[in-house]
């Protein structure tokens, strides 16, 4: 069976992001919808002394409406601040080498396209570990309906890519219909992560975090078990 999901870029996002990307068969990411300010887009979470702190990646200032390949990096925003900042908080880490190189291959990225920044680091955690669903930006996808929005937006994405089942992060139940899906031919899941807890410095563990945190923790083949192994669905 054919398998489906679509998603909003992030930066850097937690490890059920990557395990949503594996158990499909091809994964199309929105470049062509409307940015959202409260959303995790161009933000995230990582661990500092024990607690999880924010980090993001500072925008242009623009209108609202704009989608997100529309938007751009400020030109305040400081890559090299924010490497440090990362750099200072995982120095002691077991695998700092293996995701701080990770860290400076998608912050250090020379484009200041919010869209192409996003995408280049999703693809490049995807290769780290070793996922081969093949990422589709969404604007290239031909006769869809593009003007389309929401669960239409959704279901006309998968009749055109000849989906079969569409997965979707648990937070889709209260977007999504499954007998919307039956009337068109396909089905419908949600993929529930199991956030397996690792070790992390000597505090308690935080979970959720971006998953740059596991992988200054854990090597790249555990931290690709805990993707592909660590998940259910309803």
């Amino acid at each position: 069976m054919s398998s489906l999901a679509i998603m909003q870029p992030y930066f850097l996002p937690y490890i059920g992001y990557f395990q949503l990307m594996a158990a499909v068969d091809q994964f199309v990411v929105y470049d062509d919808i409307e940015y959202t300010k409260k959303g995790w887009i161009n933000r995230n979470r990582y661990l500092l002394n024990g607690a999880a702190r924010s980090f993001n990646i500072a925008l242009q200032d623009d209108a609202d409406t704009l989608d997100i390949v529309q938007r751009r990096l400020a030109g305040s925003f400081r890559r090299d601040k924010l490497l440090n900042q990362l750099r200072e908080a995982y120095r002691k880490a077991p695998h700092f080498a293996q995701g701080l190189a990770l860290l400076e291959r998608c912050v250090m990225f020379d484009d200041d396209n919010l869209f192409h920044f996003l995408l280049h680091a999703l693809t490049q955690v995807r290769d780290c570990l070793r996922i081969d669903t093949p990422l589709i930006v969404s604007s290239s996808v031909p006769s869809h309906n593009h003007q389309a929005k929401g669960q239409d937006r959704v279901l006309a994405l998968c009749r055109t890519m000849k989906a079969e089942l569409y997965v979707n992060p648990p937070g889709g139940r209260a977007l999504y219909e499954a007998s919307a899906f039956e009337r068109h031919g396909l089905s419908l899941k949600f993929l529930l992560p199991r956030l397996h807890p690792y070790p992390q410095f000597d505090a308690g563990f935080v979970p959720g975090l971006s998953i740059i945190d596991a992988l200054m923790f854990n090597p790249a083949d555990r931290v690709r078990e805990l993707v592909l192994d660590h998940y259910d669905y309803e």
